[in-house]
């Protein structure tokens, strides 16, 4: 029990976020070692702020009690980097979390054929019913649903795993205690009941906008694919499929009508290759079965004929569109260089994941392909590809003649 203390004291440091935490961590070798550690240990570590040693120097523990007093009141489970029941997909990403609270069902992910479906909180009918009949049907066949407790794709893929009796999981962007949005509060008492709940912030945490982008990490790192139902050119859904492509997790993507705004994202995923299409929970589970031999109840691939027509045009694009593509970029190309747009770099910066920041960093003045973007970042080809791509839904990257890419806005770095 001391010993989790250290683990809560440390994942509450001000300031000590994102890798730089798990950095520290390593550093030092334990929580235990942070803690009883002194100001000059902790001035040796490179990118180390005044703001994290003052929050490093305070010693009490008061908080870290209390909330050990709400899990067992409360009957919410700590989970931390060091324990054997701690995901091992979670713990390979790049910025797991130190603790987590879980509250319902005992899951071993792991051992789980684990799917995510994510989507706009103002869903259509269309996508409603879509997330529900995927999530149902994916529930049936033994996969596990992973996903959000939002209102809109959220909550039709709970409803849809819970109509079938199975359990489903959700990453909460608060406490697992604290009921977010209050009319999803039966929702949320079904997930506790049959499901797990989980979350990286400890109980009584409000819901906050800033973290959900975060919370998105850990809904595509539990899992082995995400799919996107319906999704705008920017949000939430992006940002786990971003997450989802960076930790070489399968993505996709549910293709919606050519002028619905909600399907804008999801049908640009599919254009560009970074998604697969997906026309029902099949689609989605032939890429999987090898792996869950007995537990998948879908019986085998779907015919090479149907499965060719049902992902013809997802990653493929015919000569005669590209042709009309380079020449609709070229048009676009000369209106927009016009009017560029000036952004400062630390606005948008925090907008962006690792890889993003670096490519357009390297994009900024520059025209190149993507080859010629792998070369210079070194980054792998399809984490590239798909940054490129989630870059142009974002409005930051333009694609022209010869799909050579370049940035849309200027960037101010002061």
């Amino acid at each position: 029990m001391s010993n989790l203390k250290y683990w809560l004291w440390l994942s509450d440091r001000k300031g000590l976020t994102g890798q730089f935490a798990i950095q520290v961590l390593e550093h030092f070798g334990s929580p235990e070692s942070v803690y009883f550690a002194d100001r000059g240990e902790y001035e040796l570590l490179s990118g180390m702020t005044a703001e994290i040693v003052r929050s490093l120097e305070d010693k009490t523990l008061d908080r870290e009690d209390q909330i050990l007093g709400d899990c067992d009141r409360l009957g919410i489970r700590l989970l931390t980097l060091q324990d054997a029941s701690y995901p091992e997909r979670l713990k390979a990403i790049h910025q797991p979390p130190m603790v987590l609270y879980l509250k319902g069902r005992q899951v071993t992910f792991d051992e789980e054929a684990a799917i995510a479906i994510v989507g706009t909180r103002l869903a259509t009918p269309y996508g409603v019913q879509t997330a529900a009949q995927l999530s149902a049907d994916l529930t049936r066949s033994g996969a596990l649903v992973v996903t959000g407790l939002a209102q809109g794709i959220d909550a039709a893929a709970l409803r849809g795993a819970l109509k079938v009796g199975g359990p489903v999981v959700s990453v909460l962007g608060g406490g697992v205690d604290v009921v977010y949005p209050r009319e999803n509060r039966e929702l949320y008492e079904d997930v506790a009941t049959v499901g797990t709940l989980i979350s990286e912030y400890p109980p009584g945490t409000e819901p906050k906008g800033s973290h959900f982008p975060i919370r998105n990490r850990i809904i595509s790192g539990l899992t082995m694919g995400v799919i996107a139902v319906e999704s705008g050119a920017s949000g939430g859904t992006l940002h786990t499929v971003n997450h989802a492509l960076e930790q070489n997790r399968e993505v996709f993507a549910v293709p919606g009508p050519v002028n619905a705004p909600g399907s804008v994202g999801t049908n640009l995923l599919i254009q560009e290759g970074a998604a697969k299409l997906v026309m029902s929970a099949e689609d989605v589970l032939c890429e999987f079965v090898d792996f869950f031999p007995g537990r998948l109840g879908y019986k085998g691939p779907l015919p090479p004929k149907i499965k060719e027509e049902r992902l013809r045009g997802a990653a493929v694009v015919p000569p005669s569109r590209e042709r009309h593509r380079a020449k609709r970029d070229k048009g676009l190309a000369e209106k927009s260089r016009s009017r560029i747009e000036t952004l400062l770099w630390a606005t948008v910066k925090g907008k962006l994941t690792d890889d993003q920041r670096e490519i357009l960093l390297a994009l900024d003045g520059q025209t190149m392909k993507a080859d010629d973007v792998v070369e210079l970042t070194q980054i792998p080809a399809r984490r590239v590809l798909s940054a490129l791509t989630l870059l142009q839904i974002q409005g930051y990257v333009a694609e022209e003649s010869g799909r050579r890419f370049r940035g849309a806005v200027k960037l101010k770095m002061e």
